[in-house]
């Protein structure tokens, strides 16, 4: 049997590792030869000779659009995953998002969005722990809680670990979900807005790929959506589902204690736990929150929340120093992300540093950037920094020609406004990606984190 991997990042590497060891379908590990695919463009994946492969393995960065097109061209591609295997069985186009949830024994709770998936996924983590904590203490035999997906831990790194008593909370990326034709038993769908549009041919087809997480449900399902997103909202109307809405609906004092007890900053870390309480009362409570709310489990979700420390790079709070707060927003790769950091910190003068490598999306984060509340001045870096500055009041911005430019220019900025009674905050939340100044998002952070704790 050939097999072939298409990239060799860390999903690539992990399907290597996983069928050197264990067979795929009944062929055994002896007898499976691993080919793998790791620099080619999208427009030379045609001329790789895969037709002589029995399966191939796409990674996250490689687009299906190749493999969509041997069986339809209707709605980005067929729905029809029976059909597909019978009429096209050789190659067979797959992923390890689709593996793993053809062979995971426990339930799933699948996350996605624009922004925010990292956050409610750790949050979700976090409160499944702390009930389990209370109600299997001093026992060997407790559930164990795995976060794989997009959030960083490949899942068939621990598909063999896993038990039918366990849970799973996974973090989905469109380019997870785009080919992905089979649900889980818990659904969440965050606010969705224009991203990767250098990937996905046009907003449809990135809200088509998204929409996997509403579509493959049952009855006996649910799905947990924000309400006050438009597209999250219609998807969530087409799914036969149950339903479960947030921002929640509730005057419950024990709900408000419950977001009341959280230490990060801003309005979307309160919605992101109030998905996260929900989806949490879908899988242990038939979706009863009250029930939830009322049992013996909630001192432990409490404390769940109350320990809960955010992600690196997450609105992340470095330190203050002559009156300005530095915040770590680098995981903020597009402007959902960007917009809920800047409302956070309406209350308070800020400086942004802002900018990085395109997605399709200047215009709009544009006009987020320069219309932002309490915005003292934006440091913008970049590929994209004369595309943002072009046509603005040269007041509004400076333009850095590096990370440290960019810091000492925030702080320069920043003091100016700063007092005792009013702290400045600089916020680097660049609302692109990283890849023309830096490696990765995290990168970046710690980069940036690394030069603010060295201010002096």
């Amino acid at each position: 049997m050939k097999l072939a991997i298409l990239g060799y990042g860390a999903e690539g590497k992990s399907v290597e590792q996983y069928f050197k060891t264990h067979p795929y379908e009944n062929v055994a590990p002896k007898d499976i030869e691993i080919k793998i695919f790791d620099k080619f463009t999208d427009a030379e994946i045609d001329s790789l000779g895969l037709e002589d492969y029995d399966v191939i393995f796409r990674s996250p960065s490689v687009p299906p659009h190749y493999d969509f097109r041997k069986f339809s061209d209707k709605n980005h591609g067929s729905s029809d995953e029976e059909s597909y295997k019978t009429t096209f069985k050789k190659p067979y186009w797959t992923s390890a998002t689709k593996y793993f949830f053809e062979h995971c024994p426990c339930e799933i709770i699948a996350v996605s969005g624009t922004k925010g998936k990292g956050t409610t996924c750790s949050m979700i983590t976090a409160l499944i722990n702390s009930i389990n904590a209370k109600a299997y203490a001093g026992k060997s035999d407790a559930p164990k809680t795995y976060l794989v997906g997009n959030i960083g831990i490949p899942p068939l790194d621990v598909l063999d670990e896993i038990k039918e008593h366990d849970n799973v909370v996974y973090e989905m990326s469109s380019f997870q979900l785009w080919d992905l034709h089979q649900g889980s038993s818990v659904g969440v769908l965050l606010r969705i807005e224009p991203d990767h549009l250098n990937v996905h041919k046009d907003f449809e087809e990135y809200t088509f790929a998204k929409s996997a997480i509403s579509r493959y449900k049952t009855k006996n399902d649910f799905l947990v959506y924000f309400e006050k997103n438009e597209t999250t909202k219609a998807l969530a109307d087409k799914s036969v589902a149950r339903k479960l809405a947030y921002p929640i609906k509730s005057e419950s004092p024990k709900l408000k204690e419950l977001l009341d007890a959280l230490n990060i900053p801003g309005e979307h870390n309160r919605e992101n736990a109030e998905a996260a309480l929900l989806a949490v009362a879908a899988r242990f409570f038939s979706g009863d929150l009250e029930l939830m709310l009322g049992s013996e489990f909630y001192p432990a979700l409490k404390d769940g929340l109350a320990k809960f420390q955010g992600l690196p790079h997450r609105c992340e709070f470095l330190r203050e120093l002559n009156h300005v707060r530095y915040f770590d927003d680098n995981y903020s790769s597009a402007l959902p992300a960007m917009d809920v950091a800047l409302k956070a910190f309406e209350k308070y003068p800020t400086v942004l540093i802002a900018g990085g490598f395109s997605k399709g999306t200047d215009a709009e984060i544009k006009a987020r950037i320069f219309s932002a509340k309490n915005l003292e001045k934006v440091i913008l870096i970049g590929s994209t920094k004369e595309i943002l500055a072009e046509g603005e009041d040269p007041k509004k911005y400076e333009l850095a020609d590096s990370l440290d430019d960019a810091i000492k220019k925030a702080r320069a900025a920043a003091e100016k406004v700063a007092s005792a009674d009013r702290p400045a905050i600089v916020l680097m939340s660049p609302g692109f990606a990283s890849f023309d100044m830096f490696k990765n998002f995290t990168d970046r952070g710690e980069k940036f984190t690394k030069k603010v704790m060295e201010l002096k």
